[in-house]
């Protein structure tokens, strides 16, 4: 990757020290979010009917439950 200026990159996190490979714990939690975001809003229009109705069922269920 080096021709295409990734050299000190890709480098830096294989060469060694402590802190090449870590990550963001936030980055990780909006990378999820934005993950669930994208694939409901790729849902078709009945899967989005369909996930309203079970995520309405079960704030009743546990409404009665609890």
């Amino acid at each position: 990757m080096a021709e295409y200026g990734q050299g000190v990159g890709q480098a830096t996190g294989v060469a060694g020290g402590s802190g090449g490979g870590s990550m963001d714990a936030g980055s990780a939690v909006v990378g999820f979010f934005t993950d669930v975001a994208d694939q409901v809003a790729a849902l078709p229009p009945e899967g989005m009917i369909l996930l309203v109705v079970v995520i309405f069922a079960g704030l009743v269920f546990l409404k009665r439950a609890f």
